[in-house]
């Protein structure tokens, strides 16, 4: 199936924080009927995460933040206890995980993998994030005082058999999350 786009009207509704588009567009289908569609958009950036282990100690390293958005719909702290992440913010995806681990964990991460990447929410936001794994020891963490700004940032090491756990029992419900530790399982890892 291929499509074609027409008459696409674009209207600023927000940039606040970011930028959120209305658009207004006919998508053309296989027999040549125009079917007019509106669609809010979303542009926050690409971003990147990275899942940080070690298979000699069988742990990982995630971090436990506040999120607004996830205590709007129900969570009743918003903290998520997720993989380190970030928005790319005009660097590459490599510069900016290896930025954010070093901000957010307080390790500097010498060597990264890329894995893939993905949209991950494609109904109504751009964002590609670029998903990483590296290797850590205890000898890469250089500081204890993790964040930037007003972020409030717990870093939490963990075996990688309880990280599987809660993502099975509910207690890690962040997507790019649960994605790098069954990526990690998928791999083997862990035995």
């Amino acid at each position: 199936m291929s499509v074609r786009i027409e008459n696409i009207q674009k209207e600023l509704l927000s940039k606040n924080w970011f930028k959120l588009h209305k658009y207004t567009f006919d998508l053309i289908t296989d027999n040549g009927t125009p079917v007019q569609q509106i669609r809010e958009v979303y542009d926050r950036g690409n971003g990147a995460t990275i899942l940080l282990y070690n298979r000699k100690k069988g742990m990982v390293v995630l971090t436990n933040q506040f999120r607004m958005p996830t205590y709007v719909n129900g969570n009743p702290t918003g903290m998520l206890l997720e993989a380190c992440a970030g928005l790319l913010d005009n660097n590459s995806p490599e510069e900016c995980i290896r930025r954010e681990a070093m901000e957010e964990t307080g390790y500097q991460i010498d060597k990264v993998q890329k894995l893939f990447e993905a949209y991950m929410s494609p109904g109504g936001v751009t964002e590609v994030v670029y998903f990483f794994a590296a290797e850590y020891d205890h000898n890469q963490k250089v500081t204890d005082d993790v964040g930037v700004e007003d972020e409030v940032i717990e870093v939490v090491e963990l075996r990688f058999s309880e990280a599987i756990a809660m993502m099975a029992d509910g207690r890690i419900k962040d997507g790019k999350t649960i994605m790098l530790l069954q990526h990690a399982q998928i791999q083997g890892w862990f035995k």
